[in-house]
């Protein structure tokens, strides 16, 4: 694991534990079953914001305050231990072990590498979609205009037989509906 030199360009390929290279993209599947944790995904974040290599304690701890929602002051003994302990001797050396870290067992350091990059994409949360699609608002003017009516004619404002009045408001729905597969097709 720490024999293995960081290499400044992504084309190098990294060694895994017994010395095997390790192609230079991961697979789709290497990507889901080294991100499928949130600790794994916490650690990657993490380093995504240190400026150069990291100790495990300071690391353990920032993970640990954020699976308790809290401050890293705020922690119990306990809850830093657990975290600890499962990134010295699972999370960390898998990581390592695909060449995303580099992960110094014996000093308790870990920092990112080129591969870290690569796992970039995956550690964001879905986009924010664009806001300009019309459709949504419309359904929500037909749905508060419905109502108005409906209640209008409830109230006896409106001087319309109360199943006719439904039928105009499912009549608009459906005209709303029709126009928007209209529009999508």
């Amino acid at each position: 694991m720490i024999d293995r030199g960081r290499t400044d360009d992504p084309g190098d390929a990294a060694r895994d534990a017994d010395g095997g290279a390790i192609p230079a993209e991961l697979s789709l599947d290497d990507v889901h079953h080294l991100l499928q944790t949130k600790r794994r995904r916490d650690v990657l974040r993490y380093l995504r914001d240190a400026e150069g290599p990291v100790r495990l304690r300071e690391l353990a701890e920032q993970v640990a305050a954020w699976e308790q929602e809290t401050t890293v002051e705020e922690l119990r003994s306990d809850e830093r231990q657990r975290v600890y302990i499962s990134l010295y001797q699972s999370h960390l050396p898998k990581l390592d072990n695909h060449g995303i870290i580099e992960y110094d067992k014996d000093r308790g350091r870990v920092d990112s590498t080129p591969r870290t990059g690569q796992l970039e994409p995956y550690l964001e949360g879905p986009t924010e979609t664009d806001s300009s699609d019309p459709w949504p608002r419309r359904y929500g003017a037909t749905v508060g205009l419905g109502t108005v009516f409906l209640g209008a004619v409830a109230a006896g404002l409106a001087p319309i037989d109360g199943l006719v009045a439904a039928g105009l408001v499912l009549g608009s729905f459906a005209a709303v509906t029709a126009a928007h597969a209209w529009t999508d097709s």
